[in-house]
């Protein structure tokens, strides 16, 4: 059973559409998703600054038109699954909307997300190893919240700058503390105003039942309502994204093997170490696409071996 995984904001890196834009098609259908993000997705996956692509409202759409593209390159899977704005691309993928309402909706989202930013100086920190328990119990001291718990040994904190640097200076026992170079602390409480403007432009999304399985990051469930899924994805916003319930998930649903959509490389590596046999393939440029379609031609619609 194969699953193909689409990351989240932080994953991108200067340069990294410009191999992808040579392949036939692909700079016609990225010029088509810019028009609709309000945003030069070729230039800015090809010659933007880091510090440009690191805008909340030009990373989101950025990485939905890289994951689709890529996308619509490879066979059919079995299962989708997207870390945070990842989800829009996987719902576009499990044909719950179409690939132009995605970018509609990150358009909206990633504005509305960032204009959230300006409220408050927010931003988040990654914590990485430790004890759960104590790790989780120490963010909740702090006033902090656990915006990403990725599972594989790694929780991001989200919060307000003040309080993330009380938290570095008291950290928890066994842990190492990474500030993350993000415009503000997503997925907690701060991106509630970006709620209502996201909910707004949902109401004009058409959607269809999934044809594929899609996990949700609020649990890991797999959903089956497109009306469902597309709540879920405004809700989503505000709150806590769950990969260690959506990799729990794919260990129950026997996934063997992964694809990470380009700017691949993030959910690979909590893969390798959370989803221990499973094989994996962060897919970043072209010349991968032959080990991709063989590794779908393998394990797509292959159960898994019991003993």
């Amino acid at each position: 059973m194969l699953i193909i995984t689409a990351p989240g904001q932080g994953a991108q890196t200067p340069g990294f559409l410009s191999p992808w834009l040579e392949l036939p098609g692909v700079a016609e259908q990225v010029g088509t998703w810019s028009e609709l993000a309000g945003r030069d997705l070729a230039r800015l996956g090809t010659v933007g600054t880091a510090e440009e692509i690191t805008d909340t409202s030009v990373a989101q759409p950025l990485l939905v038109a890289a994951a689709l593209a890529a996308a619509g390159l490879l066979g059919r899977p079995d299962a989708v699954a997207g870390h945070s704005v990842g989800e829009l691309g996987a719902g576009a993928m499990a044909g719950i909307l179409s690939p132009d309402d995605a970018m509609r909706l990150v358009r909206v989202r990633g504005e509305a997300m960032a204009l959230a930013c300006h409220d408050e100086e927010t931003s988040m920190t990654a914590v990485l190893g430790g004890d759960e328990t104590a790790v989780l119990a120490a963010i909740e001291q702090a006033g902090l919240t656990p915006a990403n718990v990725n599972g594989a040994g790694q929780i991001v904190a989200g919060g307000t700058r003040p309080a993330l640097e009380a938290f570095a200076a008291n950290p928890p026992e066994k842990a190492r503390l990474r500030p993350l170079q993000v415009a503000g602390a997503f997925h907690t409480r701060h991106m509630a105003p970006a709620v209502n403007a996201l909910k707004i432009a949902a109401d004009s999304i058409a959607v269809k039942d999934p044809d594929i399985t899609v996990l949700s990051n609020a649990d890991g469930a797999a959903v089956t309502s497109g009306e469902e899924w597309l709540g879920r994805i405004v809700a989503q916003v505000a709150a806590p994204v769950r990969w260690d319930q959506c990799m729990a998930a794919m260990a129950s649903l026997g996934v063997t093997a992964l694809i990470e959509l380009p700017p691949a490389g993030t959910l690979t590596g909590l893969a390798k170490r959370g989803l221990r046999g499973v094989e994996t393939l962060a897919l970043k440029t072209p010349d991968q696409l032959d080990a991709a379609r063989d590794l779908i031609k393998a394990h797509a619609g292959v159960p898994k071996e019991t003993n």
